[in-house]
């Protein structure tokens, strides 16, 4: 007979009766799997334009409080499986020479990896040393997968394990309001693409300055779309030359 309990909860130990405080006894430690695992009032639903939750943490630039370091920036928050792990190094060093690019569009970035702060600023000086640059943003220290579960971070085949999930690769594009506009997942055995995240800045940040969308592959400097919002005469009085391709589909210079 199939089981009726779902996937998620089973092969999960049950947890400890209620501690008996009239006798002093202390509460048994809950095992590892419910100690890392998120319920459904505590794992907010993280949809574009919901408001990045706040978290404190400690990480190798000193302990923050994650909207206070967004502060009026726009911020990347990226995670990472686990330091010293080949993948990852390749990455946070990709990001590390990419510094200028992000400071020149007013972006901060913020890393995260399951592990404790000794193993990060360990693993930095591999990451200087194999990519040949000078990682200055802050890695977030996340042993206990607190800020992974909160935002979701977590492979579904984990969650039936006994031990600690690992952390998937995922990328949080938040804005100065705190507000998520956009998220990528990849699976621990897919590194990423730099340069996709810094086009979809420019994309994030185009349209919000100048209210227009962006097409297929469109690279910084490429034309953009006027939305269906805007009617043809409006736009050509906004924008000045308007291309119409068809009466939805219309082209105008960034």
């Amino acid at each position: 007979m199939a089981s009726i309990i779902p996937r998620t909860f089973r092969n999960v130990t049950a947890l400890p009766k209620r501690a008996n405080w009239s006798t002093g006894m202390k509460p048994l430690a809950q095992p590892m799997a419910h100690r890392f695992m998120a319920t459904s009032q505590e794992q907010p639903r993280l949809r574009l334009g919901s408001t990045a939750p706040n978290f404190k943490a400690l990480t190798t630039h000193g302990e923050i409080d994650f909207h206070k370091f967004i502060g009026n920036s726009w911020t990347i928050l990226f995670s990472h499986p686990a330091d010293f792990t080949p993948v990852c190094t390749t990455e946070l060093g990709a990001f590390a020479k990419l510094k200028g690019e992000f400071e020149k569009r007013g972006v901060k970035m913020i890393g995260l990896s399951a592990n404790d702060l000794s193993s990060h600023d360990k693993w930095v000086d591999d990451i200087n040393e194999v990519s040949n640059t000078n990682l200055q943003f802050p890695i977030i220290a996340d042993a206990d997968r607190k800020v992974a579960f909160l935002y979701d971070m977590i492979n579904e085949e984990d969650m039936d394990k006994q031990a600690i999930a690992f952390t998937i690769r995922s990328v949080f594009v938040i804005d100065p309001a705190k507000k998520i506009r956009l998220t990528m997942m990849y699976p621990a055995s897919t590194g990423r693409n730099s340069a996709e995240v810094l086009r979809v800045i420019d994309s994030l940040q185009m349209g919000d300055k100048k209210g227009v969308v962006t097409p297929i592959d469109w690279q910084k400097g490429d034309d953009v779309i006027v939305p269906p919002s805007v009617s043809t005469e409006d736009a050509r009085k906004k924008f000045g030359d308007v291309r119409e391709v068809k009466p939805y589909l219309r082209f105008t210079k960034a």
